[in-house]
């Protein structure tokens, strides 16, 4: 076999293939063999039919096209390999010469990985959020927790903001009863915000068994997004009475003997999530930062797969299971769809430079996965799948997916590095030190996930 390669572009290449009919042999045989068990010729036992019977009966060209199906992907893989390029999807394939006999010559098209030069990152610098935790945000938690614990009794008086009223509804189009726009003994806090717009005003000041009927947008059903007439009866009004804020609270909801104590572990586990949050802000401004230092050609058939694989993605997963179409998804964010296509596009050309500049500092810096840090990984991609870390390292294995594993923990490194070579610094200007982060690789990798494979799922949210 013979091959040359022509480059077409920084991220495209031809290669161009002769092979000598002999080294389609064991094709050719295997072409045979595959039609003699397909076929049946009478005088002939099935998978004993001569060669020249089947070129006669079915001819040499089904022959010739089922060998070089066959061989085609061999050939081509010994052309990439002898060429030292990193194919990126499938060629492009034209076969240009079939002399039987003589020769077999085709020609392959094909985008490869860029060759990029990554250059000094040292001098990064970005500015990070503060780590602050005020006593309002101390009060806010425990308000929330305190809220958990809300208990309800039945009145009897008119419903309030914060009540929670038990509900029978019936909801008409054009005069009509909704087959899907009945229900009864629906549980509704006043203020919520959970169920039709306009709901709370019709509910406020209405005693058990009071009535009333207003318009509202229906938000899903058999009627999403028509105006429709809704009939509310109230048939009880239940106040929430919530603990009071003392050592008693304290002993009930937590660990704690004393309010103080619960106030204390409050402001500490919000300073926590506060550092967690600002060293992600880190690794996002430094990634950044490092994609404006290195150029990268963009390969045009790569690209258009991956906007395709995202579009796709979040119109049959995310939205699928939202019960959105992206019209309505479009129509609430506020976006045409050009803008949507647009900003798809930004996203996933920054997440291919995302991919191939890590990947080249993984070679640059020989960086390397240990088993301990892939268990880490594995464990935490199971736990974000909802399998167990057996199940999800049978799948991965069964799948193949070992080395995609290994390059996402490999990235989330190369990324972990410039980052501690980078100068962070604070809203307040003071330096950030994350280098006390034992799990700054794995929060890294999260990030170059969320990059790489796209955010759809979070902002469809």
């Amino acid at each position: 076999m013979k091959s040359a390669v022509e480059t077409l572009n920084p991220t495209r290449v031809r290669l161009t293939v002769e092979v000598p009919f002999e080294e389609l042999k064991d094709s050719l045989d295997a072409a045979y063999k595959k039609i003699n068990q397909q076929v049946t010729v009478k005088g002939f036992r099935k998978g004993k039919i001569p060669a020249r019977v089947i070129d006669q009966r079915f001819g040499r060209g089904a022959v010739l096209e089922e060998a070089v199906n066959d061989a085609l992907p061999k050939f081509y893989t010994e052309a990439v390999n002898e060429a030292e390029v990193n194919p990126l999807g499938q060629p492009e394939v034209d076969i240009t010469e079939l002399k039987d006999g003589e020769l077999l010559a085709f020609t392959a098209e094909v985008d490869i990985r860029p060759t990029i030069e990554i250059p000094d990152y040292s001098g990064i610098e970005v500015t990070v959020d503060a780590v602050e935790v005020t006593d309002e945000d101390v009060e806010k938690s425990v308000e929330q927790l305190r809220e958990r614990f809300a208990s309800t009794s039945a009145v009897e008086r008119a419903a309030a903001e914060g009540d929670v009223v038990t509900l029978d509804l019936e909801a008409k189009v054009d005069g009509e009863v909704l087959p899907d726009g009945v229900a009864s003994g629906v549980s509704y806090t006043i203020g919520s915000g959970e169920l039709l717009d306009g709901i709370d005003e019709a509910v406020t000041g209405l005693e058990a068994d009071g009535e009333a009927t207003f318009t509202s947008q229906l938000k899903g059903g058999s009627a999403e997004g028509k105006d429709a007439e809704v009939t509310v009866k109230v048939t009880a009004v239940s106040a929430r009475e919530l603990p009071a804020l003392d050592d008693d609270f304290a002993q009930l909801a937590s660990e704690f003997d004393t309010l103080d104590e619960l106030k204390a572990d409050a402001r500490k586990r919000l300073e926590n999530q506060k550092q967690f949050d600002q060293a992600t802000q880190a690794q996002e401004r430094v990634l950044d930062e490092l994609i404006k230092l290195v150029e990268v050609p963009m390969p045009e058939k790569l690209l258009e797969d991956e906007i395709n694989t995202r579009k796709h993605n979040l119109e049959h997963h995310q939205l699928g299971q939202m019960g959105l179409t992206l019209e309505k998804f479009l129509e609430i964010q506020g976006k045409t769809e050009e803008e949507f296509l647009a900003e798809t596009k930004e996203q996933a050309e920054k997440g291919i430079k995302t991919q191939f500049i890590l990947d080249e500092l993984v070679n640059k810096e020989k960086l390397n996965v240990s088993q301990e840090e892939l268990t880490e990984h594995l464990l935490r991609r199971a736990s974000s799948s909802g399998m167990s870390p057996d199940q999800f390292a049978q799948a991965v294995v069964e799948g193949g997916q070992v080395p995609m594993l290994v390059g996402e923990v490999a990235r989330g490194k190369a990324l972990a590095v410039v980052v501690e070579a980078a100068k962070v610094v604070d809203a307040n200007g003071e330096v950030v030190d994350l280098s006390d982060d034992e799990d700054e690789v794995e929060e890294a990798a999260e990030v170059v996930e969320t990059v790489v494979d796209g955010d759809a799922e979070a902002e469809a949210k």
